[in-house]
């Protein structure tokens, strides 16, 4: 009898609750296909706009967990659970982890900025989060910048939204600004021609505008000399540094001095 009336029980939870758990089982799968599916459309449509690679893959995963939470309600559904009260759960529970993540999420969020505004892309010389150097990668969290020596710099989103970003690729030509000092018994003009004539001589350097070459100020013991030249934004620092180096090397086999920062000291003596 004992046995029976398991056997019968068994078989009526089975008829009753195992179509059910079919049903659930095959919204489940049938359903987390097509959110996968759905999602990756999105990414190849939205690629296929030329939209921001991480903007794609980033709405790609938000489409794919929002279908995603739509089919496991139904799964619950189709149980017979009351999903009404996962969903104030969800939102209870929703709430307490953004007030716990309340950084990480406002780095989200300027991620997305970033993206969507793109004061800057992938390969671009900034300054920004105060760190100078290439972009790397752009997550939603960070920002990974690396500098002239190959460090690695990673950079709360927030923080470069927070601040000025000063984006040095963005424009097609910069402009090397270099000051030289020559001493007050060499002669000017010479300096100023040689100053002219070697930023002329060099091929990176554009001609339209014009390299401006100008005495800037009478200096303490120096006559100094600002030197401008525009040029292609990726031949900023190799001009930057030949030309100095140039300069130095020319003023030497002309006879023109650099002088360094000096003080005449006057000693009285005192009769007594």
């Amino acid at each position: 009898m004992d046995v029976n009336k398991y056997t019968d029980l068994a078989v009526m939870y089975a008829s009753e609750y195992g179509l059910k758990i079919v049903a659930a089982i095959i919204i489940f799968v049938i359903g987390k296909w097509i959110a996968k599916k759905l999602s990756i459309l999105t990414k190849a449509m939205m690629l296929k706009a030329k939209v921001d690679h991480t903007l794609s893959e980033f709405t790609e995963s938000i489409v794919y967990f929002a279908l995603l939470a739509m089919v496991i309600l139904a799964s619950l559904n189709a149980l017979g659970i009351n999903t009404t009260s996962f969903i104030a759960v969800f939102g209870a529970a929703s709430l307490a982890i953004g007030l716990a993540l309340q950084g990480s999420l406002a780095n989200v969020g300027a991620g997305v900025l970033i993206i969507i505004f793109r004061p800057f892309k992938l390969g671009d010389f900034v300054e920004a989060g105060g760190a100078l150097g290439t972009v790397e990668d752009i997550t939603l969290f960070s920002t990974i910048i690396s500098p002239l020596d190959n460090r690695t710099i990673i950079v709360p989103n927030s923080a470069i939204i927070g601040g000025n970003i000063v984006n040095f690729s963005q424009k097609e030509n910069r402009r090397v600004d270099l000051t030289f000092g020559i001493g007050y018994d060499d002669d000017l003009r010479l300096a100023k021609q040689t100053l002219i004539d070697l930023l002329n001589a060099d091929e990176r350097v554009l001609h339209d505008p014009e390299p401006f070459v100008a005495v800037s100020e009478l200096g303490d013991s120096s006559v100094n000399f600002v030197t401008r030249a525009w040029v292609k934004s990726a031949d900023y620092w190799d001009v930057y540094f030949d030309t100095i180096e140039k300069v130095k090397l020319t003023f030497d086999e002309k006879g023109i001095s650099i002088p360094y920062p000096q003080m005449d000291i006057h000693i009285q003596k005192e009769e007594n």
